[in-house]
């Protein structure tokens, strides 16, 4: 091999040379590359999953959050509807009483309700006509008796006392001006109960407003005798 075969052989080998580290070089970069690559969508895929996982925790808590609402919402309207329930049938059954009872009811409501003692009680049309005077009578002893001196028992045991008893709770009901309550000639469609008129001036004590101004008052201890 002459010098210039030499020169030759040895450009060659050291292009080869060159040639393969920058191959090497270029490989293990690459590889590298790949690596990092793999390691970059590994963990992006990582994050992906967890936060999936995450936005699904926090969609099962809140439907979870909104059915036990919707569920709180549903007991309390079903309590309601209960507590409702049983003040209907309290009204029904003051509307169910017998006869005596519902006068001496009214008649207690007319005395607790009078001011002056010489209102007029307003009533529905059948209420006007079945119990309107004897409420309006009964009321009037209790409002006359209130401001009567006491006779005593020895007096008052017998008929003539008893007849009496009622001359002076009369004479004293006319000398303070109470014990005039009167039965209106007028009607008014209600459910039970009257409106105790002094001119311009009224008392609703219906059996409706009556129960819907206790309602405030009583549906917890309502409540309490319900579900507790």
């Amino acid at each position: 091999m002459n010098g210039i075969e030499q020169i030759t052989a040895r450009i060659q080998e050291d292009s080869r040379k060159e040639i393969d580290a920058i191959l090497a070089e270029a490989r293990a970069e690459a590889a590298d590359i790949t690596a990092k690559a793999k390691a970059d969508a590994q963990a992006a895929g990582e994050e992906v999953v967890a936060q999936g996982r995450k936005a699904a925790a926090e969609r099962e808590d809140r439907m979870a959050s909104t059915a036990q609402m919707e569920c709180r919402k549903a007991v309390l309207t079903a309590k309601q509807e209960v507590i409702e329930e049983a003040f209907q049938q309290a009204h029904k059954q003051l509307l169910a009483l017998p006869r005596e009872k519902y006068i001496a009811l009214l008649a207690d409501l007319a005395v607790q309700a009078s001011v002056t003692g010489r209102e007029k009680l307003i009533f529905s049309s059948p209420d006007r006509v079945q119990v309107g005077k004897a409420v309006v009578m009964a009321a009037n002893e209790k409002l006359a008796k209130a401001v009567a001196p006491k006779l005593p028992d020895e007096v008052t045991g017998s008929k003539a006392g008893a007849i009496l008893d009622k001359v002076v709770a009369g004479a004293s009901a006319v000398l303070n001006g109470t014990g005039m309550l009167t039965l209106a000639e007028e009607t008014r469609p209600m459910d039970g109960g009257f409106i105790l008129s002094d001119g311009a001036v009224e008392v609703n004590c219906t059996f409706d407003t009556l129960i819907r101004l206790q309602r405030g008052a009583l549906a917890g201890e309502v409540a309490k005798v319900l579900f507790e």
